[in-house]
């Protein structure tokens, strides 16, 4: 995947031999503040909007819809397997306005560094922003740095607010699914929270297991190309595929029927998961998507996101039924069936 074309190994813009570690003064708004933004993030970020040094971003915009979308990463560790914290704050933010049936356009980006962040990391995560915003086909139009003192942050948090057009005739909502409606994810569930919880515990297997983030709008437009039958679009992040699944049932006012032997979760991830004590319907994702679409398309767009390189093990997984329970069953591979009931609390803290 593209993640491995990264090249850790250029040269930062701002000398390490000068200053290898952030200080309060980067966040000062004298030199040193100016010298970080024009070095490390303009030099990276370039383009019309951003160069101007404005206080924010004046674009043209298409007649029709907007979708905004805004949230915050605070993952701890900001490295892991499969990527770190810059790249999932692009893409985190992509794929909520994608799933709003919209093409993301924009994107602001706002730090909060902690004193003593090396200033190698942060160029690493900078590098990684600029990747994944070019994967994604986004700019980074606007953006804000705050240095807070040691002890009071953790490293790094970054901010990433978006802007994208809606396609024409596109109405995708969690209350528009329907009885009939088959259930499509585009892939091996639970990989990123566990990847994390992994890394934290210090656990070690054969094979790494790395976080499934990526960007989905290329995909998500595909999708929207090929059929004009889909109801809900839904990236299962946080509290994983049931608590997604739980809110679109109570938002539709329908009830969802799983089949669990056609849920893909891959074989270690699946053995970490029973060994962490944690259930994988339940564990995030952040490059997985959920497509509901009329049983007359599924076909189609099952192998139209099968295509796609994030979407090769898509799978049918379930169907919406007439139900005013609003409930998310699970029908198990033993032939028995099972309330998926909405996570209680967080399973795993600070996964994004």
């Amino acid at each position: 995947m593209g993640k491995k074309e990264l090249n850790f190994d250029a040269t930062c813009p701002i000398p390490i031999t000068e200053y290898d570690k952030v200080m309060l003064a980067h966040g000062g708004g004298g030199s040193l503040s100016n010298k970080l933004i024009e070095k490390m993030f303009f030099s990276e970020f370039d383009n019309e909007y951003l160069n101007k040094m404005h206080d924010g971003a004046v674009f043209e915009i298409p007649k029709g819809r907007m979708a905004i979308s805004t949230d915050s990463f605070v993952i701890q560790p900001i490295f892991f397997p499969g990527g770190n914290i810059g790249e999932l704050a692009v893409y985190g933010t992509v794929n909520d306005i994608a799933c709003c049936g919209a093409v993301p356009q924009y994107l602001s980006l706002g730090f909060i560094l902690e004193e003593g962040l090396p200033m190698e990391d942060l160029w690493k995560i900078v590098q990684s922003i600029k990747f994944a915003a070019d994967k994604a086909g986004v700019q980074i139009v606007t953006g804000d740095t705050k240095v807070v003192e040691k002890g009071k942050g953790d490293k790094i948090f970054i901010n990433t607010s978006g802007v994208g057009i809606v396609k024409e005739g596109v109405t995708v909502s969690p209350e528009n699914c329907k009885p009939g409606d088959k259930i499509i994810v585009s892939g091996t569930v639970a990989d990123h929270g566990t990847c994390i919880m992994s890394k934290r515990a210090g656990l070690e297997f054969e094979t790494e297991i790395e976080s499934d983030s990526a960007p989905l709008n290329h995909m998500i437009k595909e999708i929207l190309d090929a059929s004009d039958k889909v109801s809900v679009l839904r990236d299962p992040t946080r509290g994983g595929l049931a608590s997604t699944l739980n809110e679109i049932a109570s938002s539709s006012g329908n009830g969802i029927i799983l089949h669990e032997n056609k849920i893909p979760v891959r074989e270690d991830v699946k053995g970490v998961c029973e060994l962490l004590g944690l259930d994988p319907l339940y564990v995030a994702n952040e490059g997985k998507l959920l497509v509901f679409v009329a049983e007359e398309d599924a076909e189609k767009v099952l192998k139209k996101m099968q295509q796609n390189e994030y979407g090769k093990n898509a799978a049918i997984i379930g169907e919406v039924e007439s139900s005013d329970d609003k409930i998310v069953k699970l029908k198990t591979s033993i032939g028995t069936t099972r309330i998926v009931d909405m996570i209680s609390g967080e399973q795993l803290p600070r996964i994004c």
